[in-house]
């Protein structure tokens, strides 16, 4: 009996292989969070010390507020919304308050999250007066039958949630008027007026081997007929899946629109991760009837950090080669927190479990 039981154990163990996840998603991987304020043409010469040493302190705040949440064991998607939201507060952002204005001299806030337990998502597109777009997203997603709510819709449904409304006033900023006024006078376009994107995102993934991807923004300068960039679109300027990874990007909506951004980097990390554990296998010694002595299995084999990045970078390399340039933040699954951009900056930071704490500004950082 035990020859003919074998080769029925050795094929379902090589089945296995084809459909198994990354190790993390089955072990306890720790906890890392990686967050961004926005990506562009961010150089040390047009930064004064004091500008420099203030995004950076905001983004310690914001890195600070989700890292504590995954430290005392809370969940990816409460460690996402927790560092957003000082971002959304923080005029010295393109979200929430200090937002870009559009050529009527609006503010209108996009936002999107996604719960990659689940593959749960939530976002809305072009509100105005709430404080928060990325709580509203996040409502959107568990308390209503849809992923996108836009425009009016969208605030009664804020509304009906109770959600915190603010006045016109509170989200306006004098360096945003500023630039509209340029643009307008001197015919610009909204790249000319804003050399850098200031998108908030973030990524992270818990104790639990969850993750979880936010992306909250106030657009482009000057934006009109109601224009909709990558930042609600589920699997463009977000997306998160357990299996491969969360992404939250930042940049010239358009193009990361046309790519499918965050969406094309999960779809590759799972393609490499199975590529990889295949050639594992492939290396594995043969007995003398020709079949594998051992099985790699999903729990013994991940992605490295460097094979991760190769994957990341070639999504952002499409992105330039079409014309578009950003960055973007990525969770993988193993834990890796890390960063893509083709721009000049991308304001950035990390946390995870094992020590790491920075925040970065330069491309060179």
């Amino acid at each position: 009996m035990r020859g003919f039981f074998t080769p029925l154990v050795r094929a379902f163990a090589a089945i296995s292989i084809l459909f198994a996840y990354p190790a993390a998603a089955q072990a306890d991987p720790g906890w890392s969070i990686a967050i961004h304020g926005g990506a562009g043409t961010i150089e040390r010469e047009n930064m004064t010390a004091e500008q420099d040493a203030a995004y950076r302190a905001a983004l310690q705040n914001a890195l600070d507020a989700g890292a504590k949440v995954l430290r005392e064991g809370g969940s990816a998607m409460d460690a996402i919304q927790a560092a957003i939201e000082p971002m959304e507060d923080d005029p010295l952002f393109n979200a929430g308050r200090g937002a870009v204005l559009t050529w009527d001299g609006d503010i209108e806030l996009d936002a999107s999250i996604m719960d990659g337990r689940t593959r749960d998502a939530g976002a809305v597109a072009g509100v105005t007066g709430i404080r928060h777009p990325i709580e509203l997203a996040r409502k959107v997603m568990t308390d209503s039958p849809h992923v996108m709510l836009a425009g009016g819709g969208a605030e009664a449904f804020a509304a009906e949630q109770g959600l915190e409304l603010m006045p016109p006033e509170w989200f306006e900023t004098e360096r945003r008027k500023e630039a509209l006024q340029r643009m307008k006078a001197r015919k610009l376009s909204a790249i000319d007026v804003d050399v850098k994107f200031g998108t908030v995102g973030a990524v992270a993934l818990d104790s639990q081997g969850n993750m979880a991807a936010g992306t909250s923004t106030g657009g482009m300068t000057g934006k009109r007929w109601g224009r909709i960039g990558d930042a609600p679109i589920i699997g463009a300027g977000t997306y998160a899946d357990n299996r491969a990874c969360a992404v939250s990007a930042t940049g010239w909506g358009e193009f990361f629109i046309r790519v499918g951004v965050a969406h094309e980097i999960c779809t590759r990390l799972r393609y490499r991760y199975q590529t990889e554990i295949g050639a594992a296998q492939a290396e594995v010694p043969r007995d003398s009837e020709g079949q594998p002595t051992y099985i790699v299995h999903a729990s013994e084999f991940g992605l490295d950090a460097a094979q991760a990045q190769e994957e990341i970078d070639a999504v952002i390399a499409e992105v330039g080669a079409l014309g578009g340039d950003g960055g973007v933040i990525v969770v993988t699954s193993e834990g890796h927190p890390l960063f893509s951009m083709n721009s000049s900056g991308m304001y950035r930071g990390r946390a995870t479990s094992d020590g790491t704490n920075e925040v970065a500004i330069y491309a060179d950082e």
